[in-house]
């Protein structure tokens, strides 16, 4: 069955935004920005709320700027590739290889862990994932996390009374000083029955 993964940048306090909405601390050296790649091609489809798909758009048109390296090119044509599916009660349309969700997102995870296809379905998206996470749906959270201390703001991990155990499987330091830290979340035989029917 396909993974669903929750992958973003975090503050050491735990925000993927501070309080006034900037993200700029979360600017990725060299070695992060190809560890992001590197996890975009393992993806078998993108799951996206509308503020994280707005942001996300530059990358639908960033080949086209003659200064960029190849590994920017190489994510930008990974990214445009890659199926992507946006939740949104405001937006009328999307562009590239996306389409807007018709169902709610426990459905449109089902549906997809359904299909024959393959790699990870990612959630892209504090919002989004923690209404995943509160149906227990991730089944992997990679934080990457950075030196720095916002004080508030959005949260990576959902602020819900309910106890999710995980198990540290991944773990990297950057010469950023960012600390990549992947972990599965541990399953009980009563939720691997509930996600299996």
């Amino acid at each position: 069955m396909r993974s669903v993964t929750y992958s973003m940048a975090v503050s050491l306090d735990g925000y993927v935004v501070g309080p006034d909405g900037s993200a700029d601390w979360t600017a990725p050296d060299e070695e992060v920005f190809n560890l992001a790649t590197d996890e975009i091609r393992k993806v078998g489809v993108h799951l996206l709320g509308r503020r994280l798909y707005e942001t996300m758009l530059y990358w639908e048109t960033a080949d086209q700027n003659p200064s960029l390296d190849y590994s920017t090119l190489e994510f930008a044509a990974t990214w445009r590739a890659l199926p992507k599916v946006v939740f949104s009660t405001t937006l009328s349309a999307v562009q590239g290889n996306a389409r807007l969700a018709s169902g709610d997102l426990a459905e449109e995870i089902e549906r997809l862990r359904a299909e024959p296809a393959e790699g990870d379905i990612a959630i892209g998206g504090a919002t989004l994932a923690a209404e995943a996470a509160a149906s227990g749906l991730i089944d992997e959270y990679r934080a990457m996390v950075h030196p720095v201390l916002v004080g508030g703001g959005i949260p990576f991990f959902p602020r819900r009374e309910r106890r999710v155990d995980l198990e540290l499987v991944e773990t990297r330091t950057f010469g950023s000083r960012v600390v990549y830290l992947r972990h599965r979340v541990v399953r009980s035989c009563s939720d691997r029955m509930d996600s299996t029917g």
